[in-house]
């Protein structure tokens, strides 16, 4: 039989009577003849309960004992559907990210997939007929045997992971929304939902601040070739809409040169005056960045004047704080003059594989921004997107321009 991997949501589970619905959607697969593995999330609003436990108990805490601690919601989701599927009939069983297993790096509350063997899986499948239930967000670190954690949004990772360690046919990731769309329909209504969308084009707009997968299960799914549909587990089990498929750019006949619009908000821009220019001043500014866990996105180096020269780039606003503290410990090593900065700006992003062959793409964007009075004040580029800095209240008006821009308001 054809495999399957079906990852369902907290909200797709929040309650019983959603576990019943997931549990048709289920059913509706199994009888179209696939064998299954359901990758669940815990129920809605239990991890940050759980997260909270963790801070109450002490403030200084064991980010091993914290994995043991958060990983129990999962644990808890994938037992109930096993045994709403079994009072339905079906035979299933749950499985625990040790018990697949699940192999990862030792980087609690982070940590990264090493290796996941799915013959014990696939066992269950061709022996027993089981449906297997596996908790998404987690895993095991061999040589310690201890619980690990994937990051929030880790149990995409975990599905497209079983996805590919079994081979199954696709991986349906069930969520609250029935697919990707051109942009957060909330800020543009006209925004669409895509038939298709080529990996490289989804990693970039997860990376960029669309919500819907996170960044590491669509690096997972290029890396091994994986389909994988984004569909939402509110549609009626008995028909359910087709959703969008995340797939190579080959399988995409007609590709627009812009295929989606993307902003993340809460960026904070950083802009150090009069810094000696001489080799090695960019290792001293960012070295200690880094060290600090603070993640430097758009970087722009103004032309050396007399030996001196203005560097720009910009933090998450949550660490701009600490970025300031850090680089005023180490002006002495960097020898700039003044630092400025603000924290309230947005990123807003076009991608498109079109872009590659297409001239001129980013110019059109910088001119229709210009005609509606919104200043950029950085800029970055790549082969298959441009991502634009600009002030927090002009982030929709950017936002409609460029979708309606590259025509896609049009059906």
């Amino acid at each position: 039989m054809p495999r399957l991997v079906m990852k369902f949501g907290g909200t797709s589970v929040a309650t019983i009577d959603r576990i019943r619905n997931v549990a048709r959607h289920v059913i509706r697969e199994r009888k179209a003849g696939y064998d299954i593995a359901v990758v669940v999330s815990a129920m809605s609003g239990k991890t940050n309960e759980l997260v909270g436990w963790c801070q109450e108990a002490a403030s200084f805490y064991d980010p091993a004992e914290y994995d043991a601690v958060v990983a129990s919601g999962e644990q808890v989701t994938a037992g109930l559907l096993a045994i709403v599927l079994r009072d339905l009939g079906l035979p299933a069983r749950s499985w625990q990210g040790w018990q697949v297993p699940i192999l990862t790096s030792d980087a609690h509350a982070s940590a990264r997939i090493t290796s996941i063997d799915g013959t014990n899986l696939i066992n269950g499948f061709s022996e027993r007929g089981e449906i297997a239930v596996v908790t998404g967000f987690q895993g095991i670190h061999a040589p310690t045997g201890r619980i690990t954690t994937l990051g929030r949004g880790g149990s995409d990772t975990s599905a497209v992971a079983v996805a590919a360690a079994i081979g199954a046919e696709r991986c349906d990731i069930y969520t609250d929304v029935d697919g990707v769309y051109t942009t957060d329909p909330r800020v543009v209504p006209k925004a669409r939902r895509l038939d298709k969308i080529a990996f490289e084009e989804m990693l970039e707009m997860a990376s960029l601040g669309a919500k819907v997968l996170q960044v590491r299960s669509v690096e997972l799914a290029m890396l091994h070739r994986v389909k994988t549909f984004v569909r939402s587990s509110f549609d009626d089990p008995e028909s359910p809409k087709p959703g969008t498929l995340i797939c190579d750019e080959e399988d995409i006949v007609e590709q627009q040169v812009v295929t989606g619009i993307a902003f993340q908000r809460d960026e904070a821009q950083i802009t150090l005056r009069r810094v000696a220019d001489h080799p090695g001043v960019a290792a001293a500014i960012f070295v200690p960045l880094a060290e600090a866990n603070i993640n430097v996105d758009m970087i722009i180096q103004v032309a050396s004047d007399d030996h001196a020269t203005d560097i720009t780039f910009t933090v998450p606003g949550t660490d701009f704080e600490r970025a300031k503290q850090v680089l005023t410990k180490a002006q002495p090593q960097i020898g700039f003059t003044n630092l400025q900065g603000t924290a309230d700006m947005v990123k807003v992003s076009a991608i498109g594989v079109g872009m590659r062959s297409h001239a001129g793409v980013a110019a059109r964007a910088f001119k229709a921004l210009s005609d509606k009075g919104i200043n950029i004040r950085a800029i970055t580029t790549s082969e298959i997107k441009f991502s634009i800095l600009i002030e927090a209240p002009y982030t929709e008006l950017a936002v409609r321009t460029l979708h309606t821009l590259y025509g896609l308001d049009q059906p």
